[in-house]
């Protein structure tokens, strides 16, 4: 497209002095990051651009119909291929950005380690896709509407689901912790196998040292559930992490402390406070 790209000092330094240039683009993997990047350069590029191989996740179709709200020209959304015709300027406009899927399925997952029962307003259960099959499989009675769904645990304890992760439509890498801690307690045995990041099973490592069965094979982790957990000191590595020993400390008996909490803040707003409000005994403390 034109730009020059350069490290200096550890930081990652871009410029265009010509401008950006529409391409024909084949991304060699599926990344929700770099088609959002590369779709909102091409709005701005001159010519078209046609970016294939792009992920579908909903999204980037709510990025694209936000930049068509402020004038941009782009086709394909929700397919693996996007054209875009680049504009001269984008206008201002007025947009609903669309519910975090990722937070309403931890909270849904939180529920059914539990036991517990939730209900969710202000999200399409659609945008959930094959989170809320895999809900579905742990024995938890499932209903919804337009815009909410609910979860009943009815006091049972989970039953083990088996979770592979894939770029969308499949199973999003980012509910995979969750679910891994959801195993942890749950009826049975299950595998969870990571594709899309590498060492994203970090909080294993951590839910074992609160007594969880859980053998590393490569990708995979295999689960044995157990009744109950047992709280520990334990650290958060990631975002995703961070919300899964959450959970396991949610179903964990005695105390849990989670340090470097501060990944947990880049991807839920005030979750020690939602939690509190559905019977959690949770505090932040600070240091």
């Amino acid at each position: 497209m034109g730009a020059i790209i350069t490290i200096e000092g550890g930081y990652i330094v871009a410029s265009a002095p010509e401008g950006l240039k529409g391409v024909d683009f084949t991304f060699e993997t599926v990344t929700v990051g770099g088609t959002e990047n590369a779709v909102m350069a091409a709005s701005l590029a001159s010519g078209t651009s046609v970016l294939r191989n792009v992920a579908r996740e909903p999204e980037i179709v709510d990025l694209v119909r936000f930049l068509r709200a402020m004038g941009a020209h782009i086709e394909g959304e929700g397919t693996d291929t996007l054209t875009v015709q680049g504009v001269a300027t984008l206008n201002g406009a007025s947009y609903d950005v669309m519910p975090d899927r990722i937070e309403v399925g931890t909270y849904l997952v939180a529920a059914a380690a539990t036991g517990g029962s939730l209900r969710v307003e202000g999200i399409c259960p659609e945008v959930l896709g094959v989170v809320r099959d895999k809900l579905g499989q742990t024995g938890a009675d499932l209903d919804e509407g337009e815009d909410w769904i609910s979860l009943d645990m009815r006091g049972e304890r989970p039953k083990a689901v088996d979770i592979v992760t894939e770029p969308f439509p499949g199973f999003p890498t980012d509910m995979q912790a969750q679910f891994t801690a959801l195993n942890t307690v749950a009826q049975g045995t299950s595998r969870v196998t990571e594709t899309v990041f590498e060492n994203r099973l970090m909080q294993a490592h951590e839910m074992k040292r609160m007594g969880a069965d859980i053998v590393i094979e490569g990708d995979s982790a295999c689960i044995t559930g157990r009744p109950s957990l047992q709280g520990a000191p334990v650290m958060a590595s990631d975002l995703r992490a961070s919300a899964s020993l959450v959970i396991a400390g949610l179903v964990a008996s005695g105390e849990t402390r989670i340090d470097r909490i501060y990944h947990i803040d880049r991807g839920y707003e005030n979750i020690e406070g939602k939690l509190q409000c559905l019977g959690a005994d949770i505090r932040r403390i600070s240091t």
